[in-house]
């Protein structure tokens, strides 16, 4: 059977990342980096994709597993008839070359133990060619490099490499996997203790600059190392999540890739590490975007590849059967080439925060702001795909024209608090178009709620971030009808949709339906909170707390009937509405809008 989403937790080393599951298998990792193929690919197949097991001989899930204090090293512990032993798992920070180190010990008695590792390049479909030599073992296959060193005998049976061993107490037995381009000389491994001493600093010494004072500390910690695991170090690109495929619905087929730098999630994402001090990662972020962006405003897309790479052209993987028998197995997005003009605003939006967060402005960064405005000017009448990047046909999506109204608001802000050239009284007649359309045709006065789409009959939890953003006060009667609507009709035992997929005419262009969105559900904290609903938004962000795997890890979506997680994982959406909800509840989280004073969420 395959493996439950939350069964796994995550490695890293901000340049890819790996999926352990409780039973010492790392099913996912690609390698040199997020978005390359994956060598091990088990999560979206089974073993025969690819796939690192470690643990006793005896087999079973971990008794107990933990991360080691604000790190991402994880530790594995079964209780057997032999004795018990602990599996350490990390990755170290990226020097030479990218290396997993897993550490078996012995902590009582003595336990026989298995390896089984099934090399598989290019998605599962590439068995390579293996050397085995002595404690060592070479795998090439193409523009792949694969070697293993460890002091146990290792030998070759059925298309994979085993060892055989026994741990006592006491004894450290490492393991070191390290990957390199095939036609690159053999890096030198890492010494495994020195290396998870390193990297135990390297997280430690990240977390030492969180400014957060709130009720939830373990919580947020845990929620941000997973955030700053989703960074991509070289270039600051910062992706929505380390899987692809991972599906909405059980057996359907809503599964994409999101190894991918989304504009949105990314701002969503600088939001949460803004408001809890950390300003180098949108300064790092915001020279990614400029390079990535280079160009007119016209050609901004909604997502790049990690590296600022334009194209990212969508295939599938014919040859894996899926999570759960999920397919089509999806690389690439074919959303990079939609129009979501909300994304121009998220951008502006998280600019303005890092003006406020104390990140100073650059004449570069200003030129590139002023141009995304220029191009917002031009087309925010536009029909577009919106923020849920609808595959069916283009609409006057509300959401997408707040964001373009909250674009111009940052932008008047800019020049009349910052001081930066612009023309803030043009700026300021569009927004005061832009919300009067709004309110006229985003709004249903017959039901008191604004809508999905001009002339829609739907709702959409998006409609929650209308007062986040400053579009309008929370005591507005129209907030408020809007709030109860999309509670009253999108919740699902107290979770919240994103849309009902099938609703006005199957809006999203897909078949079958999905989980409860969990940032969505965490939208419903902030808004119950901004309403006054004080004790119901605690209890929903506790409940939404509960869903969380043994070690915080969160999914995109949540399925009420199943139980269980959904959709890829860990998701950036998802850990940021974690942490801005646990801000808000806390008193920490404010909004300034050119439109009124700064607004106090709590």
């Amino acid at each position: 059977m395959p493996r439950k989403v939350e069964d796994y937790a995550l490695l890293g080393d901000t340049q890819t990342a790996a999926l352990v599951g409780r039973d010492g298998s790392v099913d996912w990792l690609c390698l040199p980096r997020f978005d390359s193929p994956a060598c091990f690919a088990a999560l979206l197949d089974d073993e025969t994709a690819g796939c690192w097991q470690l643990g006793p001989a005896d087999g079973g899930d971990a008794d107990r597993r933990r991360y080691r204090g604000d790190t991402l090293i994880l530790e594995s512990e079964w209780d057997t008839s032999q004795g018990t032993v602990r599996v350490i798992d990390f990755m170290p920070p990226r020097g030479e070359a990218a290396d997993v180190v897993r550490i078996v010990e012995g902590l009582s008695g003595s336990v026989p133990m298995r390896m089984t590792l099934r090399l598989r390049f290019d998605y599962g479909s590439v068995v390579p060619w293996v050397r085995h030599d002595s404690g060592d073992l070479a795998a090439v296959a193409g523009p792949d490099a694969v070697w293993l060193n460890t002091p146990v005998s290792l030998h070759g049976a059925n298309m994979a490499s085993t060892a055989e061993f026994t741990v006592a107490e006491g004894q450290r037995i490492p393991f070191v996997l390290t990957y390199q381009d095939s036609h690159k000389p053999r890096p030198r491994p890492v010494v495994p203790e020195v290396a998870l001493e390193e990297t135990a600093s390297f997280w430690e010494e990240w977390l030492d600059q969180i400014d957060y004072q709130g009720k939830w500390q373990p919580e947020v910690r845990r929620a941000l190392v997973h955030l700053k695991a989703l960074t991509y170090q070289p270039t600051g690109g910062i992706m929505a999540a380390a899987t692809t495929s991972l599906p909405e619905q059980l057996g359907g087929p809503r599964n994409w890739d999101y190894r991918f730098c989304w504009l949105r999630d990314a701002a969503f994402t600088l939001q949460a590490l803004l408001g809890t001090g950390y300003v180098d990662e949108a300064a790092a972020w915001r020279e990614w975007l400029l390079r990535a962006i280079a160009g007119g405003p016209s050609d901004l897309q909604i997502m790049y590849a990690l590296d600022g790479t334009r194209r990212i052209p969508e295939y599938t993987l014919d040859w894996l059967s899926g999570y759960e028998g999920s397919t089509p197995v999806r690389v690439g997005n074919a959303a990079s080439e939609q129009l979501q003009l909300d994304v121009w605003g998220e951008v502006l939006d998280c600019m303005h925060q890092a003006r406020e967060a104390g990140l100073a402005a650059t004449e570069a960064g200003w030129d590139l702001q002023r141009a995304l405005l220029e191009f917002l000017e031009d087309n925010w009448r536009e029909p577009d795909n919106g923020l849920w990047e609808i595959r069916g046909p283009r609409r006057h999506f509300t959401h997408s024209k707040i964001m373009a109204w909250a674009g111009f608001d940052r932008a008047v802000t800019a020049v009349e608090k910052f001081g930066l050239p612009g023309e803030a009284k043009r700026w300021r007649g569009l927004c005061d178009r832009i919300h009067a359309e709004v309110c006229e045709q985003g709004f249903d006065a017959e039901r008191g709620t604004f809508t999905q789409f001009y002339g829609s009959r739907g709702l959409d939890a998006a409609l929650l971030l209308i007062p986040r953003v400053g579009f309008l006060p929370w005591d507005d009667p129209r907030v408020a009808g809007t709030v109860e609507a999309v509670q009253r009709e999108l919740c699902v035992d107290g979770l919240l949709l994103r849309y009902r997929p099938q609703e006005d005419g199957n809006v999203d262009g897909l078949p079958g339906d999905e989980g409860a969105f969990l940032a969505c559900s965490f939208w419903l904290v902030d808004a119950l909170h901004g309403m006054g609903k004080r004790a119901e938004a605690h209890e929903l962000f506790e409940r939404l707390l509960d869903l969380r795997n043994d070690v915080g890890m969160l999914a995109e979506q949540y399925d009420t009937r199943l139980g269980r997680q959904l959709g890829n994982t860990p998701q950036a959406f998802s850990l940021v509405g974690l942490v801005n909800s646990a801000r808000q509840l806390s008193g920490s989280a404010t909004r300034t809008s050119a439109s009124g004073s700064q607004q106090d969420t709590d």
